[in-house]
């Protein structure tokens, strides 16, 4: 085969997402995580064992997981047995079975691995496991959860999860959904989380430090606080208005997805921006000043459990439906408070992205721009018009019929555009023109 054919092949090499061509695999779907795992902290050093439940698409004999080269693999056996190859490579896990699977088939596959995990370097910086000061944080999005256990690495591929973590007594461990078990023996304590809801990889977090964990609410979901004891007084004076932001939220969205509450964590680090994780959202030392100046982004980390976090894009070019929705929660929300309402919040985003760079398309925004803020403030003046067009008794409808309808699914903005044309007598197609489809900012009180 020539050099020419060759280059040919691989750029028409099948992938799952074009913006992370490297992640997502072929032939399976799973079900099921289970993952048990020891850190220490003082030398970051992870030795896990994953035990991944899936089912076969296809007719198998070899296919790949995710997993970070930081990461070494001493045994691999799939349905008890061992393969007849395995390696790690380039970010993946490649396994080649000693007899094929037929389309259909339950797979049990059993990693042992281990090593000194660090994050993943990509367009968006690096992300993943990262280390704190005295401690560990996870931040998964968009493809970091291949640092600390191998997996399907896309948001489409949702599963349930048990993580089990052993890690030193006098730091305090948090993963995602209920806390089965806590167990001290020998200067380390186990604990185990059970996340029943099927979840995407990158919603997955786990969070280690010097941490005191704080029972907020229980107006109807349960709030939680996990932060460092000196950081107290500062989150009770900032993060005081979550139980009343929960209720908003319901009111307007629906109910509350999941089953296990809603847990806020405070590292003792600054963090850049805050994180959102499946029932969780993290937050630096620096958003609990005592000064209540991130509550937008309390309201936007809350309002992400419903957008994206149950409803989550099959792809990231649909990233809008996260970030927009979440971006419109707070505006929303500074209406409810008598603050700034959404159409004055709206008028002046609209005037900041106006003078910016118009050459986003809001519905394919490209990788390096995925996270730009055009695409949050965009995404939010887009509900915006579509709720000036609607109504507001169609407009909230509309949300509460799109997260039960999708809930813990994937969707794409084509299913948002389907359900929208039913709370309009007139086509919506023009105002989706404008403002998915077109790079050109419209003019907020564009008509039809």
């Amino acid at each position: 085969m020539t050099a020419r054919k060759r280059v040919a092949k691989s750029a028409s090499a099948p992938v799952i997402d074009p913006y992370l061509p490297g992640t997502g695999n072929f032939g399976y779907r799973v079900s099921r995580y289970e993952l048990e795992l020891e850190y220490k902290v003082a030398i970051n050093r992870l030795a896990g064992a994953a035990t991944v439940t899936a089912t076969t698409l296809a007719e198998l004999k070899t296919f790949t997981l995710d997993l970070s080269d930081a990461l070494s693999v001493t045994k691999v056996t799939v349905n008890g047995k061992r393969p007849a190859q395995y390696r790690a490579a380039a970010g993946k896990l490649h396994i080649t079975l000693a007899d094929r699977l037929p389309a259909g088939a339950a797979m049990t596959i059993a990693v042992r691995y281990g090593g000194t995990p660090r994050p993943i370097r990509s367009l968006w910086g690096e992300v993943g496991f990262e280390e704190l000061t005295e401690g560990v944080l996870v931040a998964g999005q968009p493809n970091g959860a291949a640092s600390w256990f191998p997996c399907d690495d896309h948001p489409s591929a949702k599963a349930s999860f048990r993580i089990q973590i052993s890690t030193e007594s006098p730091y305090f461990a948090l993963a995602n959904g209920r806390l089965l078990a806590r167990r001290a023996r020998a200067g380390m304590t186990t604990w185990v989380y059970e996340q029943s809801e099927p979840t995407s990889t990158y919603l997955i977090t786990l969070q280690i430090g010097a941490y005191q964990r704080h029972r907020m609410s229980k107006n109807g979901v349960e709030i939680f606080a996990v932060l460092p004891e000196r950081l107290r007084d500062n989150f009770d004076h900032d993060f005081a208005r979550q139980p009343q932001m929960m209720k908003l939220f319901t009111k307007l969205f629906g109910p509350y997805p999941l089953a296990d509450g809603y847990t806020v964590v405070v590292t003792d680090d600054d963090l850049e921006i805050p994180l959102e994780a499946q029932g969780i959202s993290i937050f630096g030392a620096n958003h609990c000043d005592g000064k209540r100046g991130a509550e937008r982004l309390i309201a936007h980390e809350l309002a992400h459990q419903w957008f994206g976090n149950s409803v989550t894009a099959q792809r990231w070019r649909h990233i809008w439906l996260h970030e927009g929705f979440a971006c419109y929660a707070e505006w929303l929300w500074s209406e409810h408070c008598g603050e700034r309402t959404a159409d004055q919040l709206a008028r002046h985003y609209h005037q900041r992205l106006a003078g910016s760079p118009q050459n986003l398309v809001l519905a394919d925004p490209g990788p390096r721009d995925m996270f730009d803020d055009r695409v949050y403030k965009r995404g939010a003046l887009t509900l915006h018009a579509l709720r000036k067009r609607l109504g507001d008794t169609d407009f909230f409808a509309l949300l509460k019929e799109w997260t039960d309808r999708h809930r813990h699914a994937s969707v794409v903005t084509d299913d948002f555009l389907d359900l929208a044309a039913r709370y309009s007598d007139d086509s919506l197609r023009p105002l989706w023109a404008a403002w998915l489809y077109s790079p050109g900012v419209p003019r907020l009180d564009a008509g039809p």
